[in-house]
């Protein structure tokens, strides 16, 4: 089996290792994307024949999706990031004012999935759980946490620091049987993980296309079960959402009843082009080429002198992110080292401890790993 895809991303000058922020993109999703802007540009973008285009495409992409996370088609509505779907949500979402929201310790969370729900808490109960290092939490202290009020729970699949993956189903599980909303944010699994909705028992989700889908920019998904759709209002309202009725607005039907607006065609061309990418590769293949990659960087980082790593050292329980730090020198600094050397990382953090972040991807190679560590290693 050819495991070696680095032929498909023709981009030599620099190793890249950011994938957990913003990936590289495959040729042929480039390609696509400049023969969309062409041939939509060639029957006239306000015309009946690129209209049926965009639609042809829409719909080509829902598919895809929806066989990726094994939803609905129409279930899936585009957005522009991970961000604008947790908005939805937690701006949108109809609750009770003596309700509470449960997320994870604020500390340890990625901004994006942090900042809107302190909002919220302005106006109901923000409960947080109490979390390791490592981002865990104990089930027994989750479910001491909800109650009857409890409107919502939010959690990240899998952590931006750590690499952690917090075991969604179980949770999806418990509030199922209590019949208690559930949101997941997926930025850092789709992608790189197999994300069945059904099996995690989610009412929404939101992910993006441009980290382990290697899709483009400016490219969201929110997913939103069917039967949860009235349990969120609309934050825009447009022509393409909503009908007005009698003197009132009445919204369509999900998916449009979520997608006022939205106009970027070029990234619904690339995204499905990465999408059909990726599942011809397989998800398990790419989950088996990252965590091996993963295993190599842990190994050779853990035998130089100081190295501190971070995250679940059991490969079922983490992504391909290795974090590490070392006792006597500064994150930042390694990092900036290796940009000037045309290798990019990350720093990120682990409550208040700066940390090396690397997240390689299938389209990376050993070679690239082992170039790497020999310059982390000369100091």
């Amino acid at each position: 089996m050819n495991l070696d895809y680095s032929q498909d991303f023709p981009y030599k000058e620099r190793i890249y290792l950011n994938n957990a922020s913003t990936s590289r993109m495959p040729r042929t999703s480039i390609e696509t994307m400049s023969n969309f802007l062409v041939k939509y540009n060639e029957f006239g973008p306000d015309s009946e024949a690129s209209d049926i285009y965009v639609k042809e495409r829409l719909a080509r992409l829902r598919k895809e999706i929806s066989e990726l996370i094994k939803c609905r088609p129409e279930e899936v509505i585009l957005t522009q990031s991970v961000t604008d779907g947790i908005n939805f949500v937690s701006n949108g979402l109809k609750l009770n004012p003596n309700s509470n929201i449960i997320i994870r310790d604020s500390t340890h969370e990625h901004p994006a999935n942090h900042y809107p729900w302190v909002r919220t808490g302005k106006r109901t109960e923000l409960r947080s759980l109490s979390i390791d290092e490592t981002g865990y939490f104990e089930l027994d202290s989750f479910q001491n946490t909800v109650d009857k009020k409890t409107g919502l729970v939010v959690l990240s699949h899998a952590l931006f620091n750590t690499g952690a993956i917090i075991p969604v189903e179980e949770i999806g599980k418990v509030l199922s049987e209590k019949n208690i909303p559930y949101f997941v944010d997926a930025a850092q699994s789709v992608g790189c993980l197999d994300v069945d909705v059904n099996k995690i028992n989610c009412n929404f989700m939101s992910f993006n296309g441009s980290k382990w889908l290697c899709g483009p920019m400016g490219m969201g998904v929110f997913f939103c079960r069917r039967d949860s759709s009235d349990l969120v209002e609309p934050l825009q309202v447009g022509g393409e959402s909503a009908i007005f009725h009698e003197n009132n607005i009445v919204y369509k039907e999900i998916p449009a009843r979520f997608q006022a607006g939205f106009r970027n065609w070029v990234g619904v061309a690339g995204l499905e082009a990465s999408i059909s990418y990726l599942k011809k590769i397989g998800i398990q293949t790419i989950r088996e080429k990252n965590i091996k990659l993963a295993n190599l960087l842990r190994d050779e980082i853990s035998k130089i002198s100081g190295a501190i790593l971070y995250g679940p050292e059991e490969d079922e329980k983490r992504t391909s992110i290795v974090s590490f730090s070392f006792k006597d020198q500064d994150s930042k600094t390694i990092v900036a080292k290796l940009e000037k050397n045309n290798i990019v990382l990350a720093v990120r953090d682990i409550f208040s401890k700066k940390v090396v972040r690397a997240s390689p991807h299938f389209y990376n190679t050993e070679s690239e790993i082992q170039t790497i560590v020999d310059l982390i290693r000369k100091g």
